[in-house]
């Protein structure tokens, strides 16, 4: 059978004082965080903001909030390709490797279209200069060296294949 319990006993804690040890932290004198402790607790709610900023631009946001954030960036909305693939990986929630996947070749796409801008705009990007060049050939000349060697391999494959296909063609 059980035994009734008084609700006020179990709230002033003489209900558990037959426990060896019980309450001992009770008093803030007693208790070892009491001098760093804060009234009211440290983690607040942070304030809303008084009016929402609105989107003028198309922002992406994730499938597990209902609607955008108080604050966002409108910088870079999505365009071209990389934009279509942001879309689709945004179709899926963050814990879905689909969603993160996209994203990273969204960002390589955005890369390719961002040199063929640059040259359809007549600017010839520094590759070697925008890629750490000069801080590969100062911190690592050995791996520069070994990057300089693979690149010429390659472009000397291409040429003697051009020219092994020409000459197949006459």
């Amino acid at each position: 059978m059980s035994e009734h319990v008084d609700p006020a006993a179990v709230l002033s804690g003489a209900a558990h004082a037959h426990i060896p040890g019980w309450g001992a932290d009770l008093d803030p004198a007693d208790r070892p965080a009491y001098p760093k402790e804060r009234t009211p607790p440290r983690l607040d709610p942070a304030p809303r903001a008084a009016t929402p900023q609105h989107a003028t631009v198309e922002v992406l946001h994730s499938t597990e909030r209902p609607g955008l954030t108080p604050v966002f960036g409108t910088t870079l909305p999505p365009k071209g390709l990389s934009g279509h693939l942001r879309r689709a990986a945004f179709r899926h929630s963050e814990n879905d490797l689909r969603h993160w996947m996209t994203l990273l070749l969204a960002d390589r796409v955005d890369v390719v279209e961002g040199l063929v801008d640059d040259l359809r705009r007549g600017h010839l990007p520094n590759l070697f200069t925008e890629m750490g060049g000069r801080a590969e050939l100062a911190h690592n000349p050995a791996g520069a060296a070994r990057k300089a060697v693979a690149v010429l391999a390659v472009v000397g494959l291409v040429v003697v294949a051009r020219r092994w296909r020409h000459r197949r063609a006459r």
